[in-house]
């Protein structure tokens, strides 16, 4: 099983996206500092995640949900929850993560 993932970094507030087999060790490898592209963002929040049991149907949800429209997709599924909490809600052409 392959998993898209959406985390949400409470210092400079933005997503970022990325895929994996093993969700649970890869958020922990996140929120641990061992990977080397949020890093510095923590802390992190896994706020959204999708299975596929195809890697190439997970690895084009990953491609659509860096993208602006995907950015749109997660903004307006979430939005209750980034309301609510008053997440900063990344604007297309943010950085976000692989």
């Amino acid at each position: 099983m392959y998993f898209v993932y959406v985390l949400l970094s409470d210092k400079d507030r933005q997503f970022y996206t990325g895929f994996t087999t093993n969700l649970k060790q890869r958020i922990e490898d996140h929120k641990k500092g061992r990977v080397e592209s949020t890093k510095n963002r923590r802390p992190l929040m896994l706020i959204y995640f999708e299975a596929y049991i195809e890697k190439t149907d997970a690895s084009k949800r990953e491609v659509f949900l860096k993208s602006g429209s995907g950015k749109r997709y997660i903004n307006k599924q979430l939005n209750c929850f980034l309301t609510k909490y008053n997440r900063g809600v990344e604007q297309p052409g943010s950085s976000s993560g692989s």
